[in-house]
């Protein structure tokens, strides 16, 4: 078994899976559909290429930060600025940290993986106004998926550990049922519709999958008060 795990980071993030007209929702982790697009422009794909193989990849993602929600009143006009566009409703994942993972064919990844570090389309986070705010691809893990997002060291920022001062804090994880082992299963499932069938946007559609929820306790690592000043008088020692 081989994984592909991808940290999802940045100051917003924006997950739809129910937006209809001018409420423009986002669901509280990544969805199937946004990560799956995100990897098909990363290769090089447009939204009217065939994504079978993408679609057979089995998901799961870890909630490392679950940022919080919020909301932005949007306005536009025309490009020539003489009239109004409809206002709507944005809402975003602010200040979030995701660990999310890819299973499948070692060949296949690898491409991805590549294509991730060098993209052909620039990626973002749900929305194009979603950057990521730090490098996407974390490589190959020789193991299942359920264990490569179990062993992946926790990726919440220094000042989110220190605000949640428990022994082990409790992290979400949501997987493709079909990648889990009986040891594993919970009996948390829940129907997820983010399968994406085609991303055209003449014709979108989306099917349903069977999403298990786990929930892992990670031990929290001591995290040293940062000196700001510490990496200047390191510098000065060297020069």
């Amino acid at each position: 078994m081989t994984a592909l795990l991808l940290r999802l980071a940045g100051p917003l993030q924006a997950w739809g899976a129910k937006s209809r007209f001018t409420v423009r929702a986002t669901e509280l982790a990544p969805t199937k559909s946004g990560v799956v697009g995100m990897l098909a422009a990363a290769v090089g794909r447009r939204r009217i290429d065939p994504i079978e193989d993408l679609l057979a990849l089995r998901f799961g993602v870890r909630k490392d930060q679950p940022g919080t929600v919020i909301r932005d009143f949007h306005t536009a006009r025309t490009l020539d600025g003489k009239n109004s566009m409809p206002l709507s409703k944005r809402y975003y994942l602010a200040d979030a940290v995701f660990l999310a993972g890819i299973e499948g064919d070692r060949a296949l990844l690898e491409g991805i993986g590549e294509a991730v570090h060098n993209p052909a389309f620039p990626l973002y986070l749900g929305r194009r106004s979603c950057p990521p705010g730090q490098p996407v691809s974390l490589g190959l893990r020789e193991k299942p998926l359920v264990d490569a997002l179990r062993d992946e060291p926790w990726l919440a920022s220094d000042w989110f550990r220190r605000r949640h001062p428990e022994e082990t804090f409790q992290m979400e994880l949501l997987v493709d049922q079909d990648a889990i082992s009986p040891k594993d299963r919970t009996g948390d499932v829940r129907g997820y519709r983010d399968v994406p069938l085609s991303y055209d946007s003449r014709r979108r559609d989306y099917s349903f999958r069977d999403v298990e929820r786990i929930m892992i306790p990670i031990e929290k690592r001591p995290v040293d008060d940062l000196d700001p000043m510490s990496a200047l008088e390191e510098a000065d020692a060297c020069s």
